[in-house]
């Protein structure tokens, strides 16, 4: 589907009034973050970008747990105060939101407000169609889905690119494409509910 058309489709969903939450979906590296700001930009100062990413572990918590290689994995996220905070979207006017900063990799609280002004939310994360619980809570959450199709060599790529960009050996961001972020791409893509819009992105 294109982009006029899924700016369409949330148009009709935002016409009644209520707030309107929409799950953008998909592994790492398949481009929700791009897609979600996309669309936010197009729908204006209505519509505004909530991350999932805000709810990682703090590393020491990873740590102490033996997930810190894992970091990214379904179970590095407190998926139930996630769950939690859809549900606040969903009820309140307005709620504070936790946002990951991706330069000190940490997860800062209290970094930013969905206010009344809001009425269109873009959740972006990989976890937001999982068929399991916790994550499963979500379902009955949104009112639109959409999932971003990538190909896994075409994510291993991006991904591997990713970790170049942080310093990264070739050797050792393959490594880290390979070890963990397309494990959890395939857990994505194996795991997730269909999504109602499903957009390809393979450039």
């Amino acid at each position: 589907m294109l982009l006029p058309d899924i700016l369409a489709r949330i148009a009709e969903l935002a016409h009644a009034g209520q707030r309107v939450i929409i799950a953008v979906s998909g592994p790492a590296g398949s481009g929700k973050s791009t897609v979600a700001e996309t669309l936010a930009n197009e729908l204006g100062s209505a519509a505004a970008v909530v991350p999932m990413d805000g709810f990682h572990l703090d590393n020491s918590v990873l740590q102490d747990r033996g997930l810190l290689r894992r970091k990214g994995a379904p179970e590095t996220f407190d998926a139930d105060g996630f769950v939690t905070l859809i549900r606040r979207l969903n009820a309140q006017d307005e709620v504070v939101i936790p946002v990951f900063d991706r330069k000190l990799d940490i997860a800062i609280a209290g970094a930013r407000v969905i206010d009344a002004s809001h009425r269109i939310l873009l959740v972006e994360g990989s976890y937001l169609l999982l068929d399991h619980p916790p994550w499963s809570q979500l379902a009955p959450l949104w009112d639109l889905t959409i999932a971003l199709d990538v190909p896994i060599d075409v994510l291993e790529q991006r991904l591997t690119n990713r970790w170049l960009a942080h310093d990264h050996t070739p050797e050792q961001a393959k490594e880290r494409a390979l070890a963990n972020d397309i494990p959890n791409a395939q857990y994505v893509i194996s795991r997730s509910r269909p999504a109602q819009i499903t957009v390809k992105n393979e450039s």
